[in-house]
């Protein structure tokens, strides 16, 4: 019985041994010792080249987001410009009218003209008009503020545009408030005295 009680023993400590960091030695071919001294000088090599590869896309996207941010930040630099040419004008036109110039017509071309050079802007940055009165009622470019009966045109024709709607580059930015027509509902007929 001592004898089991001391075999058991020595299994539970060599793996302490191993833990400890006894080193065990091993006897390699001189070609292969060489073979993996290389692929471990190679495995050194990628690892380096790997945390350049890793600092450098790290540098890159820092670069990216903060590109990014100065492009949003600016982006609207170019109409911004035009707007306050725009704004120039406009106080022009009210400096004028103020300054005692009874003229109305000419106050009144000047402004067409500002509206003219807004439009024009407008047009250049992909902007345009939705069109609206005289079509069929499109829930996607439209919005219905009103129905009204109308016998005269097919139900759900826009019969007028409150306020304008806009596209930029064909993507509706604001719809076009509209009056739509509807069926008219005819009065019940009387049948006369009872």
């Amino acid at each position: 019985m001592q004898e089991q009680k001391h075999n058991h023993k020595p299994d539970k400590k060599e793996p302490e041994c191993d833990k400890k960091g006894e080193e065990k030695i091993i006897s390699l071919k001189e070609e292969e010792y060489l073979k993996l001294k290389e692929e471990a000088e190679k495995s050194k090599e990628y690892w380096d080249r790997l945390l350049r590869l890793q600092a450098d896309f790290d540098n890159t996207r820092k670069r990216l987001e903060k590109d990014k941010q100065e492009f949003v930040k600016f982006a609207n630099e170019g109409i911004i410009s035009e707007l306050l040419n725009i704004l120039d004008d406009l106080e022009r036109s009210v400096e004028l009218s103020q300054s005692k110039h009874q003229d109305l017509s000419a106050f009144l071309k000047g402004v067409e003209m500002i509206l003219a050079h807004l439009y024009q802007m407008l047009k250049e940055y992909g902007v345009k008009p939705i069109e609206a009165e005289g079509k069929l009622f499109d829930p996607h470019c439209h919005e219905a503020l009103m129905q009204v009966e109308n016998k005269d045109v097919e139900e759900h024709t826009v019969i007028e545009e409150l306020q304008k709607g806009y596209l930029l580059n064909d993507r509706v930015i604001r719809t076009a408030k509209v009056k739509v027509s509807k069926k008219t509902t005819g009065a019940p007929e009387s049948q006369g005295p009872s």
